[in-house]
């Protein structure tokens, strides 16, 4: 759920309705034979769209390189327009069995694509043999993808939550740029500070809509120690001492400090506009928020900088981690499953190849130097390859994410059925934060509930 690839709450919403049709991705019976030379076919989604001239470029460029170094194997590459970024797309073409053979989906989409019953186990065919970084991935994110321990999806993007803060504002409010707050008490010393500043500014913002609001509260949760779900996912597990420590601080700063602005109930776009406008001295984000920032809110990079999530009394116990990764359609045969699983390590899990490479990147003026995706082990073989390159080809200040990086928070990923429970979480976020006589238990109390009712629904 990082910026980029940010799902909305229609994740769940039904395929009726939605008119879309099912066929431009389906794969027919003779796509999953060998054909007469021998070489295996698969299919596979999420090629870049026409108007992204220089990404199809660069994806057709690693096809046809791939396939020279593995004449074998056929890559079908087909564009789904907005299958990749729009929930009910990918919500209908599954419930349609019309997704490719090997076709991506975020990590919050590992139980609706268990539910499909299209997901294939791939667990005997992930290993070094085919994805020769395998090794290197970090045992979390395989873990995300994971169910009564088998695996059945490969991860291919990832990110972690920190405190993104604007070096401008904290220059003016006194405040040093490079040490930022690392409880929640010195986030909200910093924030009274910055919004003192006037004309608008809020010291720290907060989403609370559009699921937003749940994503986060999930990420301050974590900062705490806390969880959203019991360990066998059945239960809600908020409705407790942290649940109220994070609501308490936010209705602190909100209402006893009025440091968090005067609107509230934003969504990602409302956020960053008002950051892209220089008037956020703080909020939770990943790495690529400072992309949007500047890419798509009119910011400007040397503004912002990144330290790591703050904790309560301390560092941080966990933060959120989220991406996505690419299934395998069930029924295919082990020879498309390995061919695709090479295809994923080229084109998504090899340093300097695909999205790592940088060298082609930097004159093309995508950003490199964001300490994203974090898809490698820490001090893995992987990981330090990538980091070397990515230092070498860097093309944005990677001063401003030394912080972040010299201070890695454990990563917690999404809870399972994400989407809905961060639906039924904003409404507490959206309490404390609209309502200065907002009571915190009875908050937690109903969104205990109706998430518990979603579970024993879904279940």
């Amino acid at each position: 759920m990082s910026v980029p690839q940010y799902r909305k709450a229609a994740a769940i919403a039904l395929v009726a309705g939605l008119g879309l049709s099912l066929t431009a991705c389906s794969t027919k019976s003779d796509d999953a034979a060998k054909d007469a030379s021998g070489k295996v076919t698969i299919t596979v989604d999420c090629q870049p769209v026409g108007a992204q001239k220089e990404l199809l470029k660069n994806w057709n460029d690693d096809v046809a390189e791939f396939q020279k170094q593995n004449p074998n194997i056929v890559i079908k590459s087909v564009s789904v327009g907005e299958q990749c970024n729009n929930p009910p797309d990918f919500t209908a073409r599954l419930a349609g069995g019309t997704v490719t053979d090997v076709f991506y989906g975020y990590m919050t989409d590992l139980q609706q694509v268990l539910d499909s019953g299209q997901a294939m186990d791939i667990t005997e065919y992930a290993n070094k043999d085919t994805i020769p970084t395998w090794d290197s991935v970090d045992p979390a994110l395989k873990g995300v993808f994971t169910d009564g321990g088998k695996l059945y999806a490969v991860p291919v993007k990832n990110y972690s939550m920190g405190l993104v803060y604007n070096k401008v504002l904290f220059q003016r409010a006194g405040l040093d740029v490079n040490n930022p707050p690392k409880t929640w008490a010195e986030v909200r010393e910093a924030a009274k500070k910055i919004s003192a500043l006037g004309n608008g500014i809020a010291g720290y913002s907060e989403y609370s809509a559009g699921n937003t609001g749940g994503w986060h509260f999930t990420s301050l949760l974590y900062s705490q120690g806390g969880q959203v779900l019991t360990e066998d996912g059945k239960k809600a597990d908020f409705n407790n001492a942290m649940g109220k420590q994070v609501l308490q601080n936010l209705k602190d700063m909100r209402y006893g400090d009025n440091s968090m602005g005067a609107r509230q109930l934003l969504q990602w776009g409302d956020l960053l506009t008002n950051a892209g406008a220089g008037k956020v001295g703080m909020f939770i984000g990943a790495p690529d928020a400072t992309q949007a920032i500047v890419s798509q809110f009119q910011g400007k990079f040397q503004d912002w900088a990144m330290g790591p999530l703050p904790g309560q009394d301390g560092a941080a116990k966990a933060t959120l981690g989220g991406g996505e990764g690419y299934f395998f359609k069930k029924g295919l045969t082990p020879e498309q499953v390995k061919a695709g699983l090479k295809w994923i390590a080229y084109q998504k899990l090899t340093p300097g190849k695909g999205q790592f490479d940088y060298v082609r990147a930097k004159p093309q003026n995508y950003p490199v130097g964001l300490p994203q995706p974090l898809l490698f082990a820490n001090g893995s073989d992987a990981q330090k390859k990538e980091l070397e390159l990515r230092k070498a080809n860097a093309n944005v200040d990677t001063a401003n994410f030394a912080i972040f990086e010299a201070n890695q928070v454990p990563i917690k990923g999404e809870p399972r059925n994400a989407q809905a429970v961060y639906a039924v979480l904003d409404a507490a976020m959206s309490g404390v934060l609209t309502n200065p006589n907002a009571n915190i238990d009875a908050l937690l109390k109903t969104a205990e509930d109706k998430v518990n009712q979603l579970l024993v629904a879904g279940s």
